[in-house]
């Protein structure tokens, strides 16, 4: 059960990365700039992430 809800996890992730956050924007050509920006979208997501566990329950916008 707790893989089931940890690939559910990872699954919600990865789509709120390419589709609010905007992973599959990427249209560079270089290995180096594919990892800048892989890199700055892991970091919006972390912090979006950090921001909704920190958020009062109250609180119902979603980021």
């Amino acid at each position: 059960m707790r893989t089931a809800k940890l690939r559910w996890c990872i699954e919600h992730d990865y789509r709120e990365m390419k589709q609010v956050l905007g992973l599959a924007h990427f249209e560079g050509r270089t290995w180096r700039g594919w990892h800048h920006h892989v890199t700055l979208v892991s970091v919006a997501h972390a912090f979006c992430t950090l921001q909704r566990l920190t958020r009062p329950p109250n609180e119902t916008a979603s980021a």
